[in-house]
């Protein structure tokens, strides 16, 4: 019996090593790429604001736009890459969002930079819930949280890679164009070309992974079609209540919240620490990649130490209240750039931290496509506060003429959002000496999946398992 179980372990750890050598890297990759063309609106605004003769106000709500057609196709999106296919549903949003990021580079307007960062919000929609819905195919919910973390560290790394690039290409002044017009045309062009790799390269479901030993790819196929079937015995809950039930509702309040603060911060960073140290462009950019680079580790431990735990609940909220506080002291010291800059820094290692557990949850106690509306309901609505941050942020740096107004608005969002995730139902995972234990699933958002399924033709017996 203990040989029995020591070689089952051992298939669970090289199945996982090699899905994760396989998948994660590229992941990373896509997210990379994404995040650059969501954020870089932040670097290119430290010239585009006086070229074009845009207000601070103007710029936050153009900036923030972006999620008001994020909210559009979210959920229709994460639904495709379960029911059609992840790589052709990937690969087509990346090409299309590509062409939009890029020609954002030749607006001239106001109303032209809203209607370029609304189109890059709703062409880009389906890819993050899509990609976590996808990370549903390959990992059990006990793993989820640490592979969330992986790929969720391309965030700060994305940050760490745009400054440096950005920060060159402002410098540059070719064929008659500034700097910040072929920093959007160029870092728009890598999704255009990972589009097409996209396509070629991932693999939709675990049955169909040739790259993977036979012995490893039925026990990965077993293990999360087991885990499907046991969030789908028992009663059956529809659909329609699925996406009502309020811990899916209390889980939209824990990314609104954050997202206030995520995307407020990372829009506004550079700009604040220009106005603070009276810097040059280049320098300001430079400089805004050190809380990104600091936050990798603390995203890394937070997923790891939720799995290992199994607590997911106090592991989103503790971060982020630690993030408030430093964006508190931040607000009532007043002191000069260098105290500034470590409380960005760790306000940034508490948002980012909390995002593993975060998005480990509504995988855990859901199934199959169930899961992806979810999965794509709570980014597209909670991402509303990546538009209310960055334009409140900007209307109260109009009205007053600094950052304080809008930095108290990042502190109550992140209040708000710890606030919702201690108020999710608890469960609790398999403890840390019992890896392969399978999970507890709660009473909330169980059995969902048969109704669910019969309406949207997923079929479970492929292997198509999302939640637990």
């Amino acid at each position: 019996m203990a040989q029995l179980a020591a070689a089952r372990s051992d298939l669970a750890e090289r199945t996982r090593r090699h899905v994760t050598r396989r998948v994660m890297p590229f992941l990373f990759l896509l997210y990379i790429v994404a995040y650059i063309d969501r954020i870089n609106i932040s670097f290119a605004g430290l010239q585009m604001t006086g070229d074009l003769g845009f207000s601070n106000e103007v710029f936050g709500f153009g900036s923030g736009i972006f999620f008001v057609g994020y909210v559009l196709l979210g959920i229709p999106g994460a639904i495709l890459v379960e029911r059609w296919s992840a790589r052709k549903a990937i690969a087509v949003t990346m090409l299309v969002w590509g062409c939009v990021a890029a020609a954002t580079g030749f607006i001239h307007t106001a109303p032209q930079f809203y209607w370029m960062r609304f189109g890059l919000g709703v062409t880009e929609a389906g890819f993050f819930p899509g990609l976590i819905t996808y990370l549903g195919h390959w990992y059990r919910p006990r793993d989820r949280a640490k592979a969330v973390a992986l790929f969720m560290a391309a965030i700060p790394v994305s940050k760490t890679i745009a400054a440096p690039i950005s920060a060159s290409l402002l410098a540059v002044h070719w064929l008659g164009l500034a700097g910040w017009r072929w920093l959007l045309i160029l870092e728009g062009v890598p999704a255009l070309i990972f589009g097409v790799i996209t396509w070629l390269y991932l693999t939709d479901r675990p049955q169909q992974a040739r790259w993977l030993p036979e012995e490893e790819r039925n026990w990965l196929v077993g293990e999360l079609a087991a885990e499907n079937r046991q969030a789908a015995a028992g009663r059956p809950m529809p659909f329609a209540s699925a996406l009502r039930h309020r811990d899916v509702l209390l889980l939209c309040g824990v990314y609104f919240g954050g997202t206030i603060a995520d995307y407020g911060l990372g829009l506004w960073l550079p700009k604040m620490l220009q106005q603070m140290g009276n810097l040059t462009a280049v320098k300001t950019a430079l400089l805004s990649a050190i809380p990104a680079i600091v936050s990798i580790p603390a995203m890394l431990l937070g997923g790891w130490h939720s799995d290992r735990t199994g607590e997911r609940r106090w592991h989103t909220a503790l971060p982020r209240w630690a993030a408030a506080l430093a964006l508190v002291a931040l607000v009532l010291q007043h002191a000069g750039l260098g105290f500034a800059l470590v409380c960005f820094t760790l306000a940034t290692c508490g948002i980012m931290a909390a995002y593993p557990s975060l998005w480990a949850l509504p995988t855990s106690f859901l199934g199959s496509a169930a899961a992806a509306a979810s999965i794509g309901m709570i980014n597209s609505f909670g991402n509303l506060g990546g538009f209310a941050g960055p334009y409140l942020i900007g209307r109260f740096s109009n009205q007053s003429g600094n950052f304080s107004g809008g930095t108290w608005t990042m502190v109550v969002g992140l209040a708000f959002s710890g606030a919702c995730a201690v108020a999710v139902r608890g469960r609790r995972g398999p403890s840390h000496g019992d890896a392969d234990a399978p999970e507890h699933v709660p009473d909330g958002l169980l059995h969902i999946v048969p109704p669910l399924t019969q309406r949207v033709g997923v079929d479970l017996a492929a292997g198509g398992a999302v939640g637990s």
